[in-house]
């Protein structure tokens, strides 16, 4: 399931590796890769095959779900198709409070002891993940698990969710993605290597 996770994602444009050049992110960081899994809302098919799979993936780690908890914007509508084939509520957590309204960080009702599932699409540094999970254990509920469809696996993701006490499951993770790019030809094996010397140190990966 990893690589054909993976295969949806390279022929949607929804991940992209790149070297020569690298990709700047808003952080100011190189990176060999550029991801935006929104792009998969767009195809019907895929869409459905990647939330079949989320289920599947609950389902196998045997997860209680008495909700699910997005992180907004992009963890929303997985988060919605989950919860309407489950049959669940959803909430969702904004990145920051508004000045007007009802000034809610959190949109929808949290049950106090009922167990949330945090749906993200991508896991980066995992900062948003946490931002719901303590959003959702505010208002009383229990987050023990974060699932989404893709991890960068970085070190710093990985030390925020194990402080939080939260567990990740993804449908494919970075090491399984580039080697599946790599097999179907959209890099070479000199890219690869460079490419995973990025995953080893981020913040200091220079471009070459």
């Amino acid at each position: 399931m990893p690589d054909k996770i993976a295969e949806i994602l390279l022929s949607a444009n929804a991940v992209i590796l790149r070297t020569k050049p690298p990709f700047r992110w808003v952080s100011g960081i190189l990176a060999p890769i550029y991801t935006d899994l929104r792009i998969v809302m767009s195809y019907p098919k895929e869409r459905e095959l990647i939330v079949n799979s989320l289920i599947k993936l609950i389902k196998k780690n045997k997860i209680k779900v008495d909700g699910f908890a997005a992180t907004a914007t992009a963890g929303i509508p997985w988060a919605a198709w989950l919860a309407q084939k489950m049959k669940k509520p959803m909430v969702y957590v904004k990145a920051e409070k508004k000045d007007h309204g009802m000034e809610n960080l959190l949109e929808g009702k949290i049950e106090e002891g009922k167990t949330y599932v945090v749906v993200e699409d991508l896991i980066s540094t995992g900062s948003s993940s946490i931002n719901t999970i303590n959003s959702v254990r505010e208002k009383g509920g229990i987050v023990e698990y974060c699932i989404a469809i893709f991890t960068y696996e970085l070190e710093k993701s990985k030390n925020n969710l194990e402080a939080a006490n939260v567990k990740l499951l993804t449908l494919t993770n970075f090491t399984s993605f580039v080697k599946t790019a790599l097999k179907n030809k959209y890099i070479s094996k000199v890219q690869l290597t460079h490419i995973m010397d990025w995953k080893k140190h981020p913040e200091g990966w220079v471009a070459v």
